[in-house]
This record gives structure tokens, sequence and C-alpha cells, in this order.
């Protein structure tokens, strides 16, 4: 093969990788192992474009330098395959969700492999196949057999709990539970109905159902995550959203909140990322204080850090959606407190705490009594206020809290400075009104002011010390069509679980993906849509799961994809434990990677899986940008005018696809068929070329600039593909995709290719001893690349493979010593071309099989030095010796240099500075 032709070449080794199971990873209790994992993704219609393989050629590299490593390496790849775009679709067209997502991973997987990618295959899953969400729903029943036990810090057997109630009842039980859980004795458990009993234990079981406000969308007919939603219409479809209160499924997460705040210490992520979630989790340390509603026997409970500033309260906020706010206002305040709750309740909550500018609120007419002082306060509803942070409501202190300072600002509110010590840790500046002092916990310390002000709360009755979480219990249902059926039937209003036999449950048939015309979800359209036992036929549930469900736990699935009797083997998960390297994008911090830590938690608790923490490296990757390309249209014309001549004409900038613009430069028979319109366009030139104008945007279909994956591989081929999109920079960096360096990257290729073969194309290694030159270039690149793998800093290890090919060509090296370790240590980068070459080379394995190639120090170790010789403080010479000679044998091989002597003029040097490695230093 005279020419380095890389499509037959990728065709041959995909092929050969895919009929020789050349990934397939088994248990090796003889190896170490090796985890890489990429986010796996949901499969949309639209297939790859070139900024989605960046991670996932990344974590291949690794994978592939780990097992040259002696690794034992599991890389696998599946996909998210339940969502919403996909019931959309079936919604729109009546076709089965399962007919496109199909399609969609299809496509998905031919492009995947079109890459490359070291991936087992054998151990693809999907989220919507029965045989993986059977053990979704079989996670789901043990988390609704569950209960989390505070003492033993960990989740535990409600069957456990039963027996405690039916002796002690649950007085001294410390557990997580609902706020409103009563106390009872034994007596009192035995003498409740089974249906108090089964409601009485929802209040503590982690997945349970509530009444839960919720971001509802009508037209999607679905619950909408605070994500899905966007300035009160959902992003998909752009319709409106409202807050509503629905009975919902949800988990206690919340349950977990210290344990994954105490993890995150245990993990190698970004310090961004461990701060998101910190963030999310919110722990604060404080009390809770109630004040009496004046006339009422209502009371308020706030959640404050701050109990010791509660003398500078001069006003109660409540959150607009919060029950309480709308039986407290009074006839005077009704129509403008009532009006503003309408549109407040229903912004969602990202909205109102991300939007410091918009100031607004209502006073309902009522007023609160402070009670460590008896003033009257009024009460209030404001947007910031959030009904699931704490209480959902707050005692503001204007004088030592921007938010409330800016509300109370805005309503002509007071404003009263505390001025005590127990303000000197850092509050927010007074700013103005009268000061005052805060009673008998004035003149301590805030740790001091703050314990006395719990101890008389606590004394009177009137609140008590508390942690406090930002984070809430995560809602768990759909009303959607295309999830995971909850393994849940109803009886007498109260939910049973199926029994494990019956996993799993299968989606049924329904006519239309829509609600019903009762408002019930999709599943209500099903046929006998109910679970049969032995006392009779009963209700199934009807939401469905939602997204994150299979996402959470996929990564121990992998370990066992085939598994019908678990869903995964102890042996399996206790040899391939925590994932060793996971990438995938910052987006998912405070959903996917929250719920994945939580669910893993569980089910280290329940001794299904050894670890409790199932991500110990993760690394986000930037997103490649889009180039966009402009053509410059001249007004009221057909015309189009190059980018250089722009500004003599009177045009306006036109996207143009992208690929019909190679080097910024226009195929003008391209872009006349590229759109009707533009059949008979005409140019005005430059040089006889029409150049574009270009800019860095996001990639989408609407900027013409999504560059597929598909024209790069036909073009340049996989291995280009894959070299430049890790040139490209650093891969936490964003970054701008430019066709217009793939060629450098491409020649660099041939390059290669060229040093395994002849003038005349043939291939020609030399089995004679390679030079020192020819070592000490190759030792550079593993020495380089060593370190690169060590830091995931791939971008420069290509800029070294590019070094010791020029290095090589220079010496016109065709030494199997240089060429054989050479192949083995591009070829986690460039695959393809590497099996070609080891092929070449005589073995009959594959390239995957071989050793990374020992780094021997001593090739770098320089025999001799190009001294700079300096005359007067200038450099006037260079001469090359050796690093053995002494300083005076230095000097005298330099005044006899012809190069020194001409500058020395025949006289004698007064002073000689020698450094024996660095510099000669002669002074006249």
């Amino acid at each position: 093969m005279a020419d380095y032709n890389f499509r037959e070449i990728e065709q041959k080794w995909q092929s050969y990788w895919n009929e020789k199971g050349t990934f397939k990873a088994e248990v090796d209790p003889n190896r170490p192992k090796f985890y890489s994992l990429d986010m796996f993704p949901y499969p949309s219609g639209a297939g790859l474009h070139v900024g989605h393989p960046l991670g996932y050629i990344a974590s291949d590299i690794v994978s592939r330098f780990k097992a040259l490593k002696g690794f034992n390496v599991l890389h696998p790849m599946g996909y998210d395959s339940f969502g919403l775009p996909a019931e959309q679709y079936a919604i729109q067209t009546g076709q089965h969700p399962a007919i496109t997502t199909e399609q969609n991973i299809s496509r998905y997987t031919e492009q995947l492999k079109n890459i490359g990618f070291a991936f087992d295959w054998d151990r693809e899953v999907r989220t919507s196949d029965p045989a993986y969400y059977k053990w979704t729903q079989w996670i789901f029943m043990q988390l609704f057999k569950s209960y989390y036990d505070l003492d033993a810090n960990k989740a535990l057997s409600i069957d456990s709990l039963i027996s405690r109630f039916e002796t002690l009842g649950n007085k001294g039980v410390n557990a997580v539970s609902d706020e409103d859980t009563p106390t009872f004795s034994a007596e009192d458990w035995k003498a409740f109905s089974v249906k108090e009993k089964q409601e009485m234990l929802l209040k503590y079981r982690l997945t349970f159902l509530a009444e839960t406000t919720v971001n509802w969308c009508a037209a999607l007919g679905t619950v909408l995550s605070n994500d899905e939603v966007k300035d009160g219409f959902s992003e998909r479809g752009g319709h409106p959203v409202e807050r509503k209160k629905m009975m919902q499924w949800s988990m206690r997460i919340t349950a977990y909140a210290d344990r994954l705040l105490q993890g995150l210490d245990r993990v190698d992520w970004a310090e961004p990322i461990k701060e998101m979630q910190r963030n999310w989790i919110g722990k604060s340390i404080g009390a809770e204080v109630i004040f009496q509603v004046k006339g009422s026997d209502q009371t308020i409970k706030v959640f404050t850090t701050r109990v010791d500033t509660i003398y500078g309260v001069t006003y109660l906020a409540l959150a607009p959606e919060s029950e309480l706010a709308a039986s407290l206002i009074t006839e005077g305040q009704r129509a403008i407190a009532e009006a503003y709750i309408e549109v407040a309740k229903n912004r969602s909550e990202r909205e109102r705490m991300s939007d410091v500018k918009t100031i607004s609120g209502a006073f309902t007419g009522s007023y609160a009594i402070n009670p460590f002082n008896g003033e009257e306060i009024q009460i209030w509803v404001a947007d910031y206020v959030l009904a699931g942070y704490g209480t959902g409501a707050v005692m503001a202190v204007p004088a030592h809290d921007e938010r409330d300072y800016n509300f109370a600002k805005h309503f002509g509110l007071e404003i009263r400075q505390v001025i005590d010590g127990s303000m000197e840790n850092g509050s927010f500046p007074g700013k103005g009104g009268f000061i005052i002092n805060s009673g008998f916990i004035s003149n301590l310390y805030m740790k001091d002011a703050m314990a006395k002000a719990i101890e008389f709360l606590e004394e009177k009755g009137i609140g008590k010390g508390k942690i406090q979480y930002r984070m809430r219990d995560a809602i768990f249902t759909r009303q959607r069509y295309w999830g995971e059926p909850l393994p849940v039937y109803f009886k007498d209003g109260l939910p049973y679980l199926i029994e494990e036999k019956d996993l799993p449950l299968v989606l049924p048939e329904v006519d239309k993906y829509l609600p019903t015309e009762d408002g019930e979800p999709p599943l209500g359209r099903a046929k006998d849509w109910t679970y049969k036992t032995a006392e009779g036929e009963f209700p199934l549930e009807m939401s469905t799961m939602p997204g994150w469900a299979g996402s959470s736990w996929y990564f121990f699935r992998y370990m066992d994809t085939k598994n019908n009797s678990v869903f995964a083997d102890k042996a399996k998960t206790d040899y391939w434990g925590a994932v060793d390297l996971y990438i995938g994008g910052s987006e998912h911090a405070t959903g996917h990677l929250l719920y994945s830590r939580f669910w893993t938690k569980f089910l280290h608790d329940i001794g299904a899986v050894h670890i409790d923490e199932p991500f110990q490296k993760m690394i986000n990757q930037g997103m490649i940008q889009g180039r966009s390309n402009f053509v410059y249209r001249v007004k009221g014309s057909n015309q189009f005018v190059s980018y250089g001549l722009k500004d003599q004409y009177d045009s306006f900038a036109m996207h143009v696809d992208v690929n019909i613009v190679h080097n910024d430069q226009l195929n003008l028979e391209k872009f006349k068929a590229w759109r009707p319109d533009l059949a008979d366009a005409k140019f005005i030139l430059e040089d006889g070329k029409y150049i574009c104008g270009s800019e860095v945007e996001k990639m989408s279909k609407s900027k013409y600039n999504v560059v597929n994956p598909d024209d790069i591989i036909e073009r340049y081929g996989a291995d280009t593909l894959r070299l430049y999109e890790m040139f490209l920079g650093p891969l936490e960096q964003f970054k701008p995709w430019n066709t217009n360096g793939i060629d450098g990257v491409f020649k660099f290729l041939r390059k290669l290719w060229n040093l395994y073969h002849n003038a005349a194309g043939e291939f020609s290694v030399s089995d004679a001893p390679a030079s020192k030159e020819e070592l000490k270039a190759l030792h550079k690149a593993i020495k380089k690349m060593e370190e690169d793998m060590a830091n995931h800093s791939f971008n420069t290890s290509v800029s070294s493979f590019m070094i010791c090919v020029n290095e090589l060509t220079a010496l016109k090296s065709n030494k199997r010593e240089i060429l054989e370790p050479l192949a083995v240590l591009i070829s986690p980068y460039a695959p393809h071309i590497a099996e070609e070459l080891w092929a070449l080379l005589g073995h009959q394995e594959s390239i995957t099989k071989s050793s990374f190639p020992d780094f021997k120090e001593e090739y770098l170790v320089e025999s001799a030095f190009e001294y700079p010789v300096m005359i007067n403080g200038k450099m006037r010479a260079k001469i090359n010796l050796s690093l053995s000679l002494s300083v005076q044998e230095i000097e005298k091989a330099a005044l006899s240099d012809e190069g020194v002597q001409k500058w020395l003029e025949g006289k004698a040097p007064k002073k000689a500075i020698i450094v024996p490695g660095k510099i000669v230093n002669l002074v006249l």
C-alpha cells in the first residue's frame, strides 16, 4: 500500500475490533482495574456534531493508555433513552417513542463506531429497555421499604421500624420523617387501622407520596423540573408553566445531605463543581423561631442563622405560594396582595433567586409578635422568600441583610441597626435607621449570643436550635408516558408495592401519548392498567419516573449487564468498584451527580455495593464552539460581495453553511445549490475568490455552523478527527472549532506514515541500531506523554508527537527500535493508523495487546553542550564541548577556537568566568 489510505485502514480495523471483541472486559483479579466512563448520551434525532465526541475521545485515549500500562479496563457505552423529546415527537406523529428512540440509537452507535472508540459494546445499556428498568424499579422498591435512622446514620429496613413501633411506639425514634409526624405509643400503634399505619409509615419511607408544589405545564401535560422552566415557560415548546400543589412521589435525598457534603472531601473533582454541590445542599446551622400572629391562634415558624439579631427584626416575609400567607390577608389588603401572589407564585424559584433587580411584594395586613420583646411587626409576602427553603418565612433584619435591606428600602419599611458584640464577626453594614441594643444578648460575641438566644427559645418553648438544608427532597414523578412505570398499586387510596416476581412492570400500549380528557397522565389511557392480587384488582400508578432515575445507577449495571437475578453481581461490583475517570459536562453538577451519589450511598447502606461514592476522578470537558461563516449580500439584490470588499457596498451579513466553505473560501457552485433562491446568485470576488467572514458562536442549526463528524471522517479520517479535537486546546476549556486548521493534523499523519515507507511508497523499516539522536527524539515524546496522561493534558501530547515525527523525519529515521515504540505511543490517539503500522511491522496481535514503552532517562542526558562565549558582555561565538570537561579544559578550548580568537584580536583575557554547562564569559 503506497499511500496512506485512511478510509480503507479505518474500516479494516474497526471490523477487526468488532469481530475479535478486542475491548471486551472481564473480571481479572490478577490485574489492576481501571473503570473509564462517559456521561452517557440522550440519543436525539440530530445525531452527533463535532462537539459531542470531545469527552469521549479523551476517555478513550486514557482507556487505551491504561490498557497498554497493564490495567484491566472497563470502558462501556449506553443510552439514556427515556425522555421528553421522544414523547413530544410521538404526540406530534403518533409514532411510538420506542421506534424513534431505536432509530436515534442506531444513528448514534454508527457514528461512535466510526470514530474508533474502544467501547465494550457487549455491555451497552438502554434505560428504556425493560431488562434494564426492571432494576430501576427494584431500587425504587428498596427505597420504599427503607427509612433513614439518624443514630445508625444509614438507611434501615422499614420492618425494623415497625417492630419498634409495636413495642415502644415512636418515642425516642431518631429518624428522618415529615415535620408533622405525631408522637404515638405502642398501644396507639396497635390501635391504628391498616390505613392509618400505612399513612404513618409514609412519613418515614425514603420514597413517599405527598402533596408538593411543582411546575405544572398544562400544554405538555406534565410536571417539569426547575431546569426545564425559563421565565415562566417550558424550555421545550415555550408553553406557560404554573406553580401548583399536586400529589407526587418524592425521595428523601435530604436524609443524606450531611453524607453528600462529607463525601465531596474524598473525591478528585474540580473545586467549582464541589462548591456548586455544597451551595445546592446549603447546610446552615441556626434556630427555628416561633412568631405568634397577632389576634390569632396561628403561628409562623422562621429559620434563621442569626437569631442573635432578632431585636433588629422589622417585618416578617412569607413565600408567595405559602398557604399561610393567603390566610393572613386582611380585607383591606386583599385586592393588592392576591393580585401580587397570583403573578409571583408562578415564577420559578430559580428565577426569583437570580432576579436581584426586581423587588416585589405585598403587605398582608396582619402583624406578628416578636417573641423576644413583644413588639408588633408587619407580615409581608415577598418574591425573594422561597417556600422550599427553611420554613418559607424570613425574619427580616434590614440593617444586616442585603435582600432585607433592599426590600425594606423599596417599600419604606423601618431599618434598625443592631449594635452589640454579637455583630462584630462580619455582618451586612448598617444602612441608616435608628440604633437599638439587643436586650439580654447584648455585649456577647456572635457565637455566645447565638447560644444564649437558642437557650432562651428552648426554655420558653418558642423555638429550638436547628440545622437546615437548602436542598429539598427530590420529586420523583412525571405525568408522561415515555418513562419507567412505578411498581406501585393503590388500595384504599394508599400505595403498595407490586411483588418483585412481577418485575419489570412494562409500559402498556396507549392510543395517544397525551393526558386523558379527565387530566390523568397518558398511562390512564391504557386498558387494564391494574394489578391483580389475592384480594382483588387494583389501579396501578399512572405517573412515570423522571429522566434522572435510570441515569442514577447505570454505572453499576455496566459491570454486569446480562444478569437477570440481581442488578449487578456483588463480586463484580466489588472488583470494578468506583469509576476511576468520569468525563462529562458541568451542567449536571446539581442534578445527575447528586442523585447518583445519593443512590450509591443508599445501595451501600443496604449492602448491595461496597462503595459509597460512585465517581472518584471527574473531569468536566469544555464546549467546542462553532465557527460561523458569513456572506455579504448587497441590499436589494441577489449579489454577494467578498469580505475584503464589503465596506464598498451597502451590504448585510448572512450566515452560510460552513460545510460549503473551505479555509474561508466559499464554494460558489455549492452555494448556488444550497437554496433555491440562490440559484442565480452573482458574486463580486477579490483576487478571483469569494472570501467569507467568520465569528465564533455556539454550534447550532440556526447559524449553519454545525459540523458533522461523518463529513470530517469522510474527508480526513477518524484519526485526524481524534487528534484535532485534542489539539484544539485543554480539555476543560471552551474552544472554537475551525476546520481550517485540520489540514495540519492530517499532514502530520501522512508524515508519520511516510516514516515507515521509502520514497517509492514501499514499507521499509531497518533493524539497524538507532542513533543517539533518534533515541532522544523518541524518549522525549515518551516522557511527555507519561506526564500528560497524569495531568490529562491531551493537547500538549499531540504537539510532542508532531515534534518527534519532525525530528525523526529530519534524521531520516526508519529504525524498528524507534518506529515500533512510536506506533504504540501514538496508538491511544490515532488507533487505526497505529494498528496498520503495527501489522506492517510483522505483529499478529492487535497493538492494544502491546505494552507502553519504558522511558529511559539516559537517552535525554546530554554528553555535550553548545556554550555561548561572551566577550566583554556580548555574545561573539558558540562552541560545542563535552560536558565532562573541567573548567580549565573549557577555558583552553574556548581560547583556541578560531571564532573566539578573531574577537580577542591577539589579546589575553584579564578574566575568564566559566560556568560548566552554562556559559563562557571572557573580559579583556
